[in-house]
C-alpha cells in the first residue's frame, strides 16, 4: 500500500496531473486509516507525505485530522502541535492556531518556532501589539529553526512602529537586512527578483514608460470626473482592508487586480480603464493593482512596505488639498493634480493627510522595467 501511493504520488510529480495527484492522497489516507495496525514509523511517513501533498492542493483542513493523531501519537514532540497551527495558519484559522500555540508553550515554553508563531497570532488576530512584539522578539531572540523568517522580522518591526518605538523597530530592520531576510533595512519586500535596480521615488523618464504614463496624464480631468462620479456614489468605494490604517478615513475603488480586468467596475470608470488597457505593463501586472484612491482629513496610513520589488506603484493626482504628504525610506513628498507621483512601494512608506477636502488619486502598478518578458509571465500572482 505504502509503494503504490508513493509510485503515484511520483507518477503525479512527473506528469503534473492532479488527478493522479489525488489518487496518490488517496491511497497514502488508505495506509493512514489503518491506524493502530501501522506502526509509528510507517504512520509518520505516510502522514507526512498526506499532509504535503493536501496543503499543496490548498485543502488545508483535510490535514488536520492527521495531524492531530500525530500529536497523539507523538505526545512528548512539539513540532507535531507547531505543524497543525501553521495548517490552521494556513486555511486562515487563527483562533484555532492560537489555541494550539498557547497549550503548546505552557508545555514548551521556550519553543521558539511557537513563539513566533504566537506573536504573529496575537498581532494580526488580536491586534495586541505589546504582547505580540515581546512574544516575537523571544522567538526570534532562540535563533530556533524557522524563526530566522523575514515575515517574523516584519511583523515585530511593524508592532514596534506602531508602539512609537520607532528606532527600535529599525534596528529589527537593521538585522534583518544584515541577515539577507530583506533586501534593505527600508526595502522589505519578500516576493523579490534580487538583480532589479531600486530607488525610492522614480522619474517618469526612468520608467521607461513615458510615452503610456504622458497619455493617462493627458486624459487626467476626465479621469477626475470618473472618480468624483464614483465617489458622490454610495456604495462604490470600500475600505482598505490590510488594517494599515492609523486613524482616519481611506478607502479605495479597484479597476484591475492581479493582472485582471474588473469588468463590473470598468463599466463605472470607461474613460480610465480604455486609457489603463493601452499600457501593456500595467494591464498585465499580475502583482500590481490599479485603482482609485481617497483619503480624507485626519488620515494617518501606518509605515508599511508592499510585498513585491517586481512592480512600480504610479500616483496621478486628480485632486489634492493642501496638508497631505508620501513619505518612501527617508523622502517626502506630495501630490500635484495631473501630475505622477512614482515610487517603488517596496520600500517603507507612511502617508499623512492633515489639510482640509479629499484627497484623490488614481493608483497605476506596472512591472518593473528590468524584468523580461519570460519573467513577467512566470512571476507567481500577489
Amino acid at each position: 500500500m505504502i509503494g503504490k501511493a508513493r509510485a503515484l504520488d511520483l507518477m503525479a510529480e512527473q506528469q503534473q496531473s492532479n488527478p493522479i495527484l489525488e489518487e496518490a492522497i488517496a491511497a497514502f489516507q488508505e495506509v493512514l486509516s489503518l491506524g493502530s495496525a501501522v506502526d509509528n514509523g510507517v504512520f509518520l511517513m505516510a502522514a507526512e507525505r498526506y499532509i504535503d501533498r493536501v496543503r499543496f492542493r490548498g485543502q488545508y483542513m483535510r490535514a488536520v485530522p492527521v495531524q492531530q493523531e500525530l500529536v497523539r501519537r507523538f505526545d512528548a514532540e512539539p513540532k507535531f502541535r507547531n505543524q497543525l497551527a501553521v495548517t490552521y495558519l494556513m486555511a486562515n484559522r487563527m483562533a484555532e492556531a492560537k489555541v494550539v500555540l498557547h497549550e503548546t508553550l505552557m508545555r514548551w515554553i521556550d519553543d521558539g518556532f511557537a513563539l513566533v508563531h504566537y506573536g504573529f497570532v496575537l498581532k494580526n488576530h488580536d491586534k495586541d501589539m505589546e504582547q505580540a512584539a515581546q512574544f516575537l522578539q523571544e522567538g526570534i531572540d532562540t535563533g530556533h529553526p524557522g524563526t530566522q523568517d523575514g515575515r517574523f522580522y516584519f511583523h515585530l518591526g511593524d508592532a514596534l512602529q506602531r508602539l512609537g518605538r520607532q528606532q527600535e523597530a529599525l534596528k529589527v530592520y537593521e538585522n534583518g537586512s544584515k541577515k539577507k531576510l530583506f533586501l534593505s533595512k527600508y526595502q522589505r519586500s519578500l516576493y523579490n527578483i534580487d538583480s532589479l535596480k531600486s530607488r525610492p521615488f522614480w522619474t517618469v523618464e526612468q520608467t521607461t514608460y513615458s510615452s503610456s504614463l504622458q497619455l493617462i496624464a493627458s486624459q487626467w480631468s476626465a479621469i477626475r470626473d470618473e472618480g468624483m462620479r464614483l465617489l458622490n456614489a454610495e456604495g462604490n468605494f470600500k475600505d482598505e482592508a490590510e488594517n494599515l490604517r492609523d486613524t482616519g478615513d481611506w478607502k479605495q475603488f479597484e479597476l484591475f487586480a492581479r493582472g485582471n480586468r474588473i469588468a463590473n467596475n470598468c463599466a463605472k470608470a470607461p474613460i480610465t480603464c480604455k486609457l489603463v488597457e493601452q499600457f501593456t505593463a500595467a494591464r498585465t501586472c499580475k502583482r500590481g493593482q490599479v485603482k482609485f484612491s481617497v483619503m480624507h482629513p485626519g488620515t494617518h496610513v501606518w509605515p508599511h512596505c508592499g510585498p513585491t520589488n517586481c512592480r512600480i506603484r504610479a500616483h496621478l493626482g486628480l485632486k489634492v488639498p493642501s496638508g497631505t504628504y508620501l513619505r518612501v525610506a527617508e523622502q517626502t513628498r506630495s501630490w500635484e493634480s495631473g501630475q505622477w507621483l512614482i515610487f517603488d512601494d517596496s520600500f517603507e512608506h507612511e502617508v499623512w493627510h492633515n489639510g482640509t477636502g479629499t484627497r484623490l488619486v488614481l493608483i497605476v502598478d506596472f512591472w518593473h522595467p528590468e524584468l523580461t518578458e519570460t519573467q513577467r509571465k512566470s512571476l507567481s500572482p500577489i
